[in-house]
Formats: structure tokens, C-alpha cells, sequence
């Protein structure tokens, strides 16, 4: 048996033994993981080489850190609460209209996170109940939190599986939006009106104001809002005209962005929503460390250039079902595992078949589908939990926006050189 084989065993064997049998931390597996890959190679414990892969992604972590703050913000302010009420009142006579904008509210925390967590958590618990005032029942309601908060996570501008990807094959983090746009709106539109829509029908709207809060958006109206179109014109204008506008970098526009939603909202305590958002980043940015420092030894042992060699003998119709099942299906225990365990080695084996960042984008997209997969399903447990049930009748509503995800991803694959325009 190959050493690079024998190393890859031990790494995942650790990994797996140590997230679903001692029930640590998907980081310490990693680590520990990484640890004994270094050992089995006979490379002792290379401290220099686990250093170096913990600030990997030291890039990322600045992005993830400072969103979360101005999400954290602007969740506090009650923008998001005046948004959904803002929603609702307007748009209640044209239901599949709410339906889709309520859904990009689900989106919009983990389109600028790159968490389906922090989506469910936040935005999700404030749509949850117009959802079931609606009439959608429990289960069908918790699918549709599940779906939109992975929408959010692989869409842009943040899509953190996406980055690791890049990173892996020294590939920019520059002109993902088209193709990951693409692929998740049409997601996110199909799933809230497949599973709601036939529930939204003779709506009463004095019903509905009574889980919205209305009165935050009358009292501080138009301003509310400042710090979300000033992220947007910011992100915007920092890559439509790169030579008159400074670039700041988007973890400095995050952070001047939170700053301004102190002061366009309800009042509060600054520093206690640091710490707040804080505490829910840590266990990501922890992942990502791993995740570093795994695929340091992956590279430093060749067990990462023996995954590509074998997935080249495989033939493409192996390897894309081998991307439609062991990719979520690892993502079941990390979304951030799959795609640098093997994302970057199917990029690198589909190099040639088409537009390489259209490629690189619809991966990510599918290792954001693991965080639906059972045992771990962050986003689709935590989404259980907001409607009150248990994760196995939501997974039953999950299984065909899930397909559905599965196949127009596979076929924007086939057709990705046909794609390059969007990634200009």
C-alpha cells in the first residue's frame, strides 16, 4: 500500500474518530488528524508546517470576523426586524413576491458571513414565525430556513468554501459572483415556492403585524437602513471602479459599516455585540485553522497530490457522481473539510473541461449542501429547533430542493465552458 494512501487513512480515520466518536470539536479533529498524517510519514511533528497552515486563510478570517460584527450590528439596530415588517406589509397581496424577498432576508446573513449558522440563527429566527403565521406547517417552514440559510452561504460576496477552494490552487478570489449567483437564486426561489406558496392564500394582514415589529421601523425610518446600502455601494463601487475608488478591502468596509449601524438604530452596547458576535465566529474561524493545517500535511505528506493521480483514473462519470454524493456527503461533518479535502482536487482534475472558476464556484456550492446531511446538518438542526421539531421531519422536506440543488449544479458543470462570461 502506497504511503500517501496510508497517510490519507490515518488522516481522516483520526478526524472521523475524533468528531464523531470523542465528539470534539470539528477543529481539534483536524488538528489531531494533521498530527498523526505527520507521524504515519515518519515527519515527527512539524510545528513550522501546523503554524504555517493555521494562518492559511488568515484572509478569510478577517472577512468572517468583521461581517459578522456588522451583521451583529445591524441585528441589534433592528434593521432587519423594520426589513421583514417593511416586506410584509407591501408585498402580502402578491404572496410568491414575499415569499422570495422573505427568503433573501434567510440569505442575507450568510451571504455576508459565509455561515449558514449565523443565517438561521439571526435572520431565521425572525422570519420563522411569518412563516408559520402564514399557515406553512412546522416542517416545511424549518426546509425553508434550512435551504435559504445554504443559499446564503454559498452566495456571494462571501462564500467561504469557495475561498478555500481558490486558495488551494492559488486561484484569486475575484470574479465568483456570477456563476455563484446563478446557481443559488434560482435555489433559493424554487424551494420557498415549492414548499409555502400553496400555504399563502387569503393572508390577514392585522394577523401577521402581530409578530412584526412595526414600531422600530416608524421611529428611525429611512436611516435604518444607511449601513446595508452603504455596504452594498462600497462592495459595489470597489470593483466597478477599481482606479477612482480606494480599495479598502472588504474586512475595513464590514468594520466602517458596523460602525455607522451604531448610530442609525435602536441604541446599544457596542462592545457587548463584539463580544457577541465573537463568541458565534470563534468556532468557525477555529474550523478554518483546522482546515489549514490539514491541508498543510496533506501537501507536505504528497497524500493531497496522490487524491488528484486517483481521481484522474477514475473517468468523468465517476467523478461527477463522486462530486454529487461523497462531496455533501463529507460535508456532513464539515462543509469547510469537503471543500479542501476534495474540492481542490476535483478543480484540479476538471481544469480542462471548462471555465475554472465557474468550476471552482459550483463545487463550493455543493459542499455547502453537506451542512444539510445528517448526523451533523448544522443549518438544518439549528432551523428544526427554531420551528420547535426534531431534524428528521424537516430532512423529509429537504430531500427535493436537495436534488433539485444536486442537478442544476451538475448541469451548469457540463456546460461551464460555455460560462467564462459571468466570471469576467
Amino acid at each position: 500500500m502506497d504511503i500517501e494512501l496510508l497517510v490519507l487513512l490515518a488522516m481522516l480515520g483520526v478526524f472521523l474518530i475524533g468528531n464523531l466518536l470523542l465528539k470534539l470539536p470539528v477543529s481539534l479533529s483536524m488538528i489531531l488528524g494533521a498530527v498523526a498524517g505527520a507521524l504515519v510519514a515518519g515527519e515527527g511533528v512539524p510545528i513550522r508546517h501546523l503554524f504555517e497552515g493555521c494562518f492559511t486563510y488568515v484572509d478569510t478570517i478577517l472577512i468572517i470576523s468583521t461581517a459578522m460584527l456588522f451583521m451583529t450590528a445591524i441585528q441589534r439596530s433592528g434593521a432587519l426586524e423594520a426589513l421583514n415588517a417593511l416586506i410584509v406589509t407591501k408585498f402580502y397581496k402578491v404572496p410568491a413576491l414575499m415569499l422570495i424577498l422573505l427568503m433573501f432576508i434567510v440569505m442575507f446573513p450568510g451571504m455576508i458571513t459565509g455561515s449558514s449558522t449565523a443565517a438561521v440563527l439571526s435572520a431565521g429566527a425572525i422570519v420563522a414565525p411569518i412563516l408559520l403565521k402564514i399557515g406553512i406547517p412546522k416542517a416545511r417552514a424549518g426546509a425553508i430556513l434550512a435551504v435559504g440559510a445554504i443559499m446564503g452561504m454559498a452566495a456571494p460576496p462571501v462564500n467561504i468554501p469557495a475561498m478555500l477552494i481558490a486558495g488551494g490552487v492559488d486561484m484569486p478570489y475575484i470574479g465568483f459572483e456570477g456563476p455563484l449567483f446563478l446557481i443559488t437564486i434560482p435555489c433559493a426561489i424554487f424551494t420557498v415556492l415549492f414548499l409555502g406558496l400553496k400555504y399563502c392564500k387569503n393572508l390577514d394582514i392585522e394577523e401577521l403585524k402581530k409578530d412584526l415589529d412595526m414600531e422600530v421601523g416608524k421611529k428611525y425610518g429611512f436611516k435604518l437602513y444607511i449601513p446595508i446600502l452603504l455596504l452594498v455601494v462600497l462592495l459595489v463601487l470597489t470593483r466597478a471602479v477599481p482606479k477612482i475608488m480606494p480599495q479598502l478591502g472588504t474586512p475595513l468596509i464590514f468594520l466602517l459599516c458596523a460602525v455607522v449601524a451604531v448610530f442609525t438604530g435602536r441604541r446599544f452596547n457596542a462592545w457587548e455585540g463584539g463580544l457577541e458576535a465573537m463568541d458565534t465566529t470563534i468556532p468557525v474561524l477555529a474550523k478554518l485553522m483546522g482546515v489549514g493545517m490539514f491541508i498543510q500535511i496533506l501537501t507536505l505528506t504528497g497524500a493531497r497530490g496522490y487524491i488528484v493521480v486517483s481521481c484522474l483514473g477514475w473517468g468523468l462519470v465517476a467523478l461527477y457522481i463522486a462530486i454529487c454524493t461523497i462531496m455533501p456527503g463529507f460535508g456532513a461533518v464539515s462543509s469547510y473539510g469537503a471543500a479542501s479535502v476534495m474540492g481542490v482536487p476535483f478543480l484540479l482534475v476538471l481544469l480542462d473541461t471548462g471555465d475554472q472558476i465557474t468550476i471552482a464556484a459550483l463545487l463550493s456550492f455543493i459542499c455547502c449542501l453537506g451542512d444539510l446531511m445528517p448526523p451533523t446538518a448544522l443549518a438544518g438542526n439549528y432551523a428544526a429547533q427554531i420551528v420547535g421539531l426534531k431534524y428528521k421531519p424537516v430532512l423529509k422536506h429537504c430531500v427535493i430542493p436537495f436534488l433539485v440543488c444536486i442537478a442544476l449544479a451538475v448541469i451548469y458543470l457540463l456546460n461551464s465552458k460555455y460560462m467564462g462570461f459571468l466570471t469576467r
